[in-house]
């Protein structure tokens, strides 16, 4: 039984608006609010001065929202698909195509805007770290809107919380009336919230090119390891190696990876521009 005091799941409507037969979820507002911040945030960065003198305009902001939400699709779902549940889409291949069940992957997610940067670059003749340096730093307000939108839907629920804990929180999606973390308000708090923050402070100077952008990889890593600790893993993964969840394990090479680059093109820069001075 429920206890009168504990806090519970509000158990929220998904569909936020009904107009006839059109059905408009919540879900769906949260991604549409995530676009529309990142046009916002991605047209100041481009007018910053640094950006400005490498030709950057802010009509060249509405494509790269076109290829971010090309590679956020399909690399969530292919993320998902390879990281989480290979052998039940190896067995079922045509679910893979069946997004409106569920199953997004952030990293996933991270791969495919990657590769869809890369493709605007080529085709748009400018340098890819240039790219997403300037992206990096509007991303984390859409992981944000994503995570209220978990919330909202009651999701990707938390760990198991001591009952004392003044918002542990009973969601009764668990089918359990035990009081849990509501993770989704971490991630938003970490990994939207404060990764903005910092980022944005961090990005309004010029850096070295692609420090920016690594800073966002070793960042979120860091953020998203430590909140999987209140995050209940997947019931078909649970725990694996060393009581790490996969989220963890995926967690791990970005840090690894992105801070070895942004110490690398530090240390490139501040070489280039040694190697300047002593002429």
């Amino acid at each position: 039984m429920i206890r009168a005091a504990m806090l519970v799941h509000p158990q929220f409507d998904p569909v936020a608006l009904s107009l006839g037969p059109l059905q408009i979820h919540w879900y769906g507002l949260t991604y549409l609010v995530a676009f529309v911040l990142f046009l916002w945030l991605a047209k100041r960065r481009a007018a910053l001065p640094h950006f400005a003198a490498r030709g950057w305009v802010k009509p060249d902001v509405d494509d790269l929202l076109f290829w971010g939400v090309l590679g956020v699709v399909v690399g969530g779902r292919l993320g998902y698909v390879l990281f989480y549940k290979p052998d039940h889409y190896l067995a079922h291949p045509l679910e893979v195509f069946a997004v409106w069940k569920g199953g997004m992957s952030f990293h996933g997610g991270l791969i495919g805007v990657t590769l869809a940067m890369a493709g605007y670059a080529k085709m748009r003749g400018r340098s890819f770290l240039d790219v997403m340096d300037l992206v990096a730093p509007c991303i984390p307000t859409g992981l944000a809107s994503g995570r209220i939108g978990n919330f909202i839907n009651g999701e990707l629920w938390g760990r198991a919380a001591d009952a004392s804990l003044p918002w542990a929180m009973v969601f009764p999606q668990s089918r359990s009336d035990v009081p849990r973390h509501p993770s989704q308000l971490y991630q938003f708090a970490l990994e939207g919230l404060l990764l903005f923050a910092l980022l944005w402070i961090y990005g309004r100077k010029e850096r070295a090119r692609g420090q920016v952008a690594a800073a966002f990889v070793a960042l979120y890593g860091v953020l998203r390891f430590i909140v999987e600790y209140f995050r209940e893993p997947d019931a078909f993964l649970g725990l694996l190696a060393l009581n790490l969840s996969m989220g963890q394990w995926l967690c791990v090479p970005m840090v690894l990876i992105g801070g070895g680059l942004w110490w690398w093109f530090g240390r490139s820069a501040a070489h280039a521009a040694g190697g300047v001075g002593d002429r």
